[in-house]
């Protein structure tokens, strides 16, 4: 029977920031309390798969962290900087991005990669190799038989 690592615990008012933002519409994140980033987390064979949806967000404002178990990625998605720009409508939300995952100790955090195409941040995680399923070969001493 193979154990099933695990990603995370949820965190049960995780819903309830995440509907109060979305009421807010339009309240951005600032370092000191960021916005929740959407995201999905799947196994695919031997790795954990984290996607996480940053559109419009500059690879370089991209912060992603591990301490023990704890993942944390931090974005910010600026203000257009261009001079001479005057903002028709802004419904994007502007500011800071954050999320953070309690990684099982089953998972490889020194071999994660990080990749960011068409505006989601994809992260794989391997699974260490000691929580691999492995097979233990099984040894039989014969007595030797009494010659007479």
């Amino acid at each position: 029977m193979e154990v099933e690592p695990m990603l995370m615990r949820t965190d049960p008012f995780r819903e309830f920031d995440r509907l109060a933002q979305h009421l807010a519409a339009g309240a951005a994140g600032t370092w000191s309390k960021p916005a929740a980033m959407p995201m999905d987390a799947y196994r695919s064979g031997q790795e954990f798969v984290v996607s996480f949806d940053l559109p419009g967000v500059d690879p370089e404002a991209i912060e992603i962290d591990v301490e023990r178990n704890v993942l944390t990625v931090k974005a910010e998605r600026r203000p257009i900087a261009e001079k001479d720009v005057q903002v028709q409508v802004s419904e994007r939300p502007l500011g800071v991005f954050s999320r953070q995952l309690f990684l099982g100790d089953t998972l490889d955090t020194e071999r994660i990669s990080a990749d960011y195409d068409a505006g989601v941040l994809t992260l794989r995680i391997p699974v260490a190799e000691q929580a691999k399923p492995r097979r233990i070969a099984v040894r039989a001493d014969r007595p030797q038989e009494i010659q007479s």
